[in-house]
């Protein structure tokens, strides 16, 4: 069934308010400006035990969906995201991962769901335009970028079956402060089916970025918790990145500095991510040192973040900064990320 996408562009401020990216301290969903001054929507959950089991993909053709091609997508041409929007089957939502833009290229990650939750696995690819009645640019592919891990490395809180399986990402050309209209088109074996959605653009951002220093926040470890492994971690089992402090290997050997509360966050991108950088510890910690810092102060929403966010001027997780040896960063990922990404992010510490 065809819908005239215009309505929905029309509609995008309610049709956009599925969000992946940060975790909050209440069981409401509400809509908020992120540190950028972009509006972002928020899941909030106290929740004490792991997320509930999601239903499985609507679509899932993942194998197809990490390898994007041009060819599967029609050319802007001039064209509107009206005008592509044309024809195209609805049904599904886009939900951003990434809510932190400023002027020039920036990488936005997002899911693909239905309704129900259910989220779809294709080929995809993505358009931006000032508004929905102005020329577009794009297709700009968006290859799924895979969230499993292997079943040692797997959480309590991750999902497993019917959980997160890949995240969408690509590079969007982000010239001026301002709002821009997307439009995410997925090539099915049924057709291209395809969702509208936004992204602010702030003029400036205080969170640290790719080629500057980080703060030097002196991280929770086993000491300062006195082998308290519980105030360290809400991951289940603990993982093992906090023996160091971030302010004592900075500028000494490269950094993966983790973001996150995997039991905290209704999101289902917490414990994912957080497995993923288990299961790259095991690849990569004998060159870069990894830590995990939680998010609220003795892992209690209602006492707010820990003071090692506000340093960082974050406002949601989860967050990643790998950072060399000369204590620069080298990579920024916020939201959710795969494993291609994470070692994307681990390689340019590295080099």
């Amino acid at each position: 069934m065809t819908t005239r996408f215009h309505s929905l562009f029309a509609a995008l401020a309610a049709v956009g308010l599925l969000a992946l990216a940060g975790c909050g301290s209440s069981s409401s969903t509400t809509s908020s400006k992120s540190a950028s001054g972009s509006s972002t929507s928020t899941t909030l959950s106290t929740q004490s035990g792991p997320p509930t089991t999601g239903p499985p993909p609507a679509v899932s053709e993942l194998p197809a969906a990490l390898h994007p091609r041009s060819s599967q997508f029609p050319a802007a041409h001039g064209k509107t995201l009206e005008q592509l929007a044309t024809g195209l089957h609805s049904g599904i939502q886009l939900g951003a991962a990434t809510g932190t833009f400023t002027p020039g290229t920036g990488r936005f990650a997002f899911a693909l769901n239905t309704s129900s939750g259910a989220f779809v696995y294709a080929p995809t690819a993505l358009y931006i335009a000032r508004t929905p009645k102005s020329p577009a640019q794009g297709p700009f592919l968006a290859p799924a970028d895979p969230m499993t891990v292997s079943p040692q490395y797997r959480s309590k809180q991750n999902t497993g079956p019917g959980g997160i399986q890949a995240i969408y990402a690509t590079q969007l050309p982000l010239p001026k402060a301002g709002t821009y209209t997307l439009l995410a088109m997925s090539r099915t074996q049924n057709g291209l089916i395809g969702a509208p959605g936004e992204v602010a653009v702030a003029p400036s951002s205080p969170i640290p970025a790719a080629g500057q220093r980080p703060p030097a926040i002196a991280t929770d470890t086993l000491a300062t918790t006195h082998g308290n492994t519980s105030l360290l971690t809400t991951r289940i089992p603990p993982e093992h990145m906090a023996s160091l402090s971030f302010k004592d290997v900075l500028g000494k050997r490269p950094v993966a500095l983790l973001f996150s509360t995997p039991q905290l966050c209704i999101s289902r991108v917490c414990g994912p991510v957080t497995d993923i950088a288990v299961e790259l510890q095991h690849r990569f910690g004998n060159q870069i040192t990894f830590i995990h810092q939680e998010v609220y102060v003795d892992n209690d929403p209602k006492k707010g973040l820990r003071p090692q966010l506000k340093a960082f001027h974050l406002q949601t997780e989860p967050w990643l900064f790998t950072v060399n040896s000369k204590g620069v960063i080298a990579a920024r990922l916020e939201g959710s990320f795969g494993t291609n990404a994470f070692s994307g992010a681990i390689q340019a510490a590295l080099r």
